[in-house]
């Protein structure tokens, strides 16, 4: 057994704040990186001597190399047990559970995401805590202050563990239990909602498509909705979790799950189409001919929480990141609870889940979620759809026609601009920044600037602030415009800019957003000078 080696490889990228590190796999399998930055975690977190921990990954390229490290090196610091999916296999939504069910002190997520895997393709490292979230910000400060001085990290020098046989071993005097990675999870599920609805629901013909894009939720979507919901088999596509997620992008939206968005806009389409992302964590919802976003998706799943005995008869506030479409704020006025606005980030979530402050919370980048777990949850999102469904006895394209109507329609769109020079994005963010004072009252394609401002947020629960969370401009006609730097990619910098319009005539409701948002989509230009500072005539994804 070696205690301990010299560090070698600085630690880049990761900035203050941010919940765990993502980089280019060939970087993470640089010598000594990754120990690097599993030795700067546990220096972060004070320490694992004594700690029971839970670990797995979404199955890319290097998670079997890396959770062999993270099981050496938990053994090297004193770490009394580690619990870890078969062959280190875990979603995102499911590691949260096993923290939470067993007590443990946190865990190490393996996974980028949605971002693309394989041996050219990006890692990412994160750690959760104790109650099943993200490392909150005065955790991962501490993290990211580790990185900046490690100078050793210890680790036992061993073997392989068997990770492919469910049971009890050990290395050195720490305990490894390796477990069925959905069963819990499943049964946490059934727990939740009406199995026997949606068994019958399946039972009298309705037809599902899920799409697992050769992500980890292949297992639990096959388990679930065909092996114990009773779906017909093949009803789950691209099942087998892949290194390389079979060359593509695990990323539900419309641009990369466009088979999933052909087969549900052709004909003879499926009652009901679903995707989840490389980690399980995201989901998209597509009715027969009808694409629901996921701003839409969230304030839809509010609006009929009720139908679900565990969320009616506990109906607490609800939450969205602040660039989500507003159409959750009138869903909760209807209901007569909170509506609370947080910066991007699944912990700000956390912090009113633990307080007891919301039920339901969201994001607009397909993200959603419950008390149930501290993290957003594809595959219950897709359960939670299809049980409402199976009550209302509606289609996809009927539920939300009629939620419209009710609510009115927050037409909605994030346009991102890719790989940008990281210089030019921060440039333009900091000139308009700098002009936000002067916009409102100045008119833009029609519509007036009616305020302008970077949002911040005063946590309720344990009075942080946040600031510099994105620029919002709010103007005429129930029109928005929010701009962020999104720091998932490991390429240049992603712009975003999210666009939005309130339509509550029923008699006014257009098919298409993008037209819809036309006048917002030209102010954000003339605005910001998008296409000009970033020298592209059209976003790369549209959402």
């Amino acid at each position: 057994m070696t205690p301990h080696k010299v560090a070698t490889t600085p630690i880049e990228g990761q900035k203050p704040g941010t919940s765990g590190l993502r980089k280019k796999t060939q970087v993470f399998m640089q010598p000594h990186y990754l120990e690097n930055y599993i030795q700067a975690t546990w220096n972060g977190i004070g320490g694992v001597e004594g700690k029971t921990l839970v670990l797995g990954g979404d199955g890319r390229h290097f998670n079997d190399r890396a959770a062999q490290v993270v099981l050496r090196m938990a053994a090297a610091g004193g770490a009394a047990k580690v619990i870890v999916g078969q062959n280190a296999l875990l979603s995102t939504p499911a590691a949260s559970h096993l923290i939470r069910k067993n007590k443990a002190n946190g865990g190490i997520i393996l996974s980028a995401s949605h971002n693309p895997g394989g041996p050219d393709g990006d890692f990412g490292v994160k750690y959760n805590v104790s109650n099943g979230g993200p490392a909150p910000e005065n955790v991962t400060k501490k993290i990211f202050k580790a990185t900046q001085k490690i100078e050793k990290y210890h680790i036992v020098e061993s073997q392989d563990v068997d990770l492919g046989t469910i049971g009890e071993t050990s290395l050195g005097d720490m305990v490894i239990e390796v477990v069925d990675p959905v069963a819990d999870y499943r049964d946490l599920m059934a727990e939740l909602f009406d199995f026997d609805a949606i068994k019958a629901l399946f039972a009298d013909g309705f037809r599902v498509r899920f799409d697992a894009m050769h992500a980890i939720t292949g297992p639990y979507a096959s388990a679930i909705l065909e092996d114990t919901l009773g779906a017909p088999k093949g009803s789950v596509v691209n099942a087998t979790p892949l290194p390389d997620f079979g060359q593509g992008h695990p990323d539900p939206n419309p641009i990369w799950a466009k088979d999933l968005m052909d087969t549900m806009f052709a004909d003879e389409a499926p009652d009901f189409g679903a995707a989840s992302d490389g980690d399980g964590d995201r989901n998209m919802i597509v009715g027969r001919g009808i694409y629901v976003t996921p701003s839409d998706s969230l304030a839809a799943i509010a609006a009929n929480a009720k139908l679900i005995p565990t969320y009616a008869k506990d109906m607490r506030g609800v939450a969205r990141s602040m660039p989500t479409s507003r159409a959750l704020d009138r869903v909760a006025e209807h209901l007569g609870i909170d509506c609370y606005e947080t910066p991007t980030g699944w912990k700000f979530f956390g912090n009113l889940l633990d307080a007891g402050a919301a039920s339901l919370c969201g994001e607009e980048s397909a993200g959603t979620g419950s008390d149930h777990v501290r993290e957003k949850d594809g595959l219950w999102a897709v359960l939670f759809w299809l049980n409402v469904l199976a009550v209302r006895k509606q289609s996809v394209a009927e539920l939300m026609k009629e939620h419209w109507q009710t609510f009115g329609r927050n037409y909605y769109s994030r346009h991102d601009y890719e790989a940008v020079d990281a210089e030019a994005a921060q440039k333009l963010v900091d000139d308009l920044r700098d002009r936000l004072e002067s916009l409102p009252g100045q008119d833009f394609a029609g519509l007036t600037v009616e305020t302008a401002d970077e949002f911040a947020y005063d946590d309720p629960v344990d009075g942080s602030r946040s600031e510099g969370q994105g620029l919002r401009i709010i103007l005429s006609d129930g029109a928005r415009i929010v701009l962020r730097l999104s720091g998932t990619g490991t390429e240049g910098a992603t712009l975003r800019v999210y666009l939005e319009r309130v339509e509550t005539d029923p008699a006014r409701l257009h098919d298409d957003p993008q037209d819809a948002l036309a006048s917002v989509i030209a102010a954000a230009d003339a605005i910001a000078g998008i296409n000009d500072r970033t020298g592209r005539d059209a976003p790369d994804v549209i959402t």
